[in-house]
């Protein structure tokens, strides 16, 4: 079945308000006011993870139709625990509570009554509850999902984010920093981790299959067809992405000299906001996150509840959602702080082997017959980037962390790419070589079968 533009151009909105959360807002304009006058090479780095490599994920997982088959090429049990991994992380464990408590801590908590502020985490209890109220029922009918997320709450975003970007343009105090030593001689680099910070690479193996999904309720149910839609919402969403994430950066960067540097984007948003439109910015950055954020939870219930619905036969989708939604309500409320202490030990340690894994699926029809490609190369850099999030928690790990620190990017967090380069090598040569003494031992069989068969002259 063919697709109609208008509701192609529905589909790409909502696979683009899956990906645009809470992250998607805080660190473009963090990553502009550290880079300052370097956030144009930054910005590169930064899109290769947050928007190529997100595409890139959505494809291969519509290609394999779904992540625990695409894990399978691993090991069946390596897909089960992986699968899982990504799906708590990502979902109820970790992406979902940040995602419902950054627009309260972010655009709502900071403007609330010195006489109130002592209420603070009843507000939360509140403003969560009726997050999740809304983000439950959005994600109870998944059929309806393009109709309510691509047609009301996406161009409301939209609308928002433009509207603060013009205003900026032409009421905004501007003047570039100096960039931040981390951005000074590794710029691209520098960007390039900060990406993992927007966990869309993660994000990605979930939602390729909520938009398989969403096509398959569209009449599109063949393998090509669905190859080839995804592959045109996934364009058009990046390309939205992308466009959005230059906006946000562009803020960063022009008020880099203006406000000084603080933890997050958010603080720099606040300021924005604050200086554009005054009091009633407040009203504005508040829509914002919680619609970014809202878009974000709803599409990463819906994908681990039609997960754990596959996996356990005896749980239909609406207990899933009904559970994920209640458990990432408790966990939400324990604060941002605690959730953020824990999201980037559990991102350095799974984002490598996400990035992998979509690399891999991509180029697998060239490495097909080959069994040990994708064991060899995950498991490796499985292991290094696990190592690496220990060493960030401060685990000390002796000798290995000295061993560790001889491999080049290492100290960037990127030393998994020349473990990654050097396995796939490795598995291919390896195999080659194995089909090659195979053809001449079996050559050599076959010449000494033939010369016992043989009459003597």
């Amino acid at each position: 079945m063919k697709l109609s533009k208008r509701k192609m151009l529905l589909v790409s909105f909502m696979l683009f308000s899956l990906f645009f959360g809470a992250g998607n807002l805080i660190f473009p304009p963090f990553l502009g006011q550290n880079a300052g006058s370097k956030t144009p090479v930054a910005l590169l780095g930064f899109l290769l993870t947050a928007v190529v490599l997100p595409v890139m994920g959505v494809l291969v997982v519509a290609k394999f139709n779904g992540l625990d088959k695409l894990a399978r090429k691993v090991d069946s049990r390596f897909a089960i625990f992986f699968t899982v991994l990504i799906y708590l992380s990502i979902g109820p464990g970790l992406g979902i509570p940040r995602a419902a408590s950054v627009p309260f801590e972010m655009a709502i908590a900071p403007y609330l009554p010195q006489n109130l502020a002592s209420y603070a985490p009843w507000f939360m209890l509140l403003y969560s509850l009726v997050f999740f109220l809304l983000a439950g029922w959005l994600a109870l009918n998944p059929k309806k999902l393009v109709d309510r997320i691509g047609k009301v709450l996406t161009p409301t975003l939209l609308t928002l984010l433009v509207v603060l970007f013009v205003s900026f343009l032409f009421g905004g105090k501007t003047a570039v920093a100096a960039p931040q030593e981390a951005y000074q001689n590794a710029a691209f680099a520098t960007g390039f981790l900060e990406g993992y910070n927007t966990m869309d690479a993660i994000a990605a193996l979930n939602f390729g299959l909520v938009i398989a999904t969403t096509l398959g309720t569209l009449g599109v149910s063949e393998k090509k067809g669905v190859m080839h839609y995804t592959l045109r919402a996934g364009l058009v969403a990046g390309g939205i992405l992308a466009t959005v994430y230059g906006m946000l950066t562009y803020l960063g960067m022009k008020s880099s000299a203006v406000y000084p540097l603080q933890d997050n984007g958010a603080w720099t948003l606040r300021c924005i906001v604050q200086e554009v439109f005054g009091a009633p910015g407040a009203v504005l950055l508040a829509l914002t996150f919680t619609v970014a954020c809202l878009t974000t939870c709803v599409g990463l219930i819906t994908s681990i509840s039609q997960y754990f619905a596959g996996l356990f036969k005896k749980v239909n989708y609406k207990t899933c959602v009904l559970v994920i939604t209640l458990f990432s309500f408790a966990v939400c409320n324990q604060g941002l702080s605690t959730i953020l202490s824990v999201s980037v030990p559990v991102l350095n340690a799974v984002y490598p082997v996400a990035i992998v894994l979509i690399v891999l699926g991509l180029c697998d029809k060239f490495l097909e017959g080959n069994k040990v490609v994708y064991p060899l190369t995950v498991g490796m850099v499985g292991l290094v980037s696990v190592l690496h999030a220990l060493e960030s928690v401060k685990v000390p790990l002796g000798v290995v962390s000295t061993a560790l620190q001889k491999l080049p990017l290492y100290s960037s967090g990127m030393g998994w790419v020349l473990v990654a380069l050097v396995s796939v090598v490795l598995s291919v040569a390896g195999v080659k070589v194995y089909e090659a003494v195979s053809a001449k031992k079996e050559k050599n069989t076959e010449k000494a079968e033939q010369a016992v068969t043989e009459p003597t002259a």
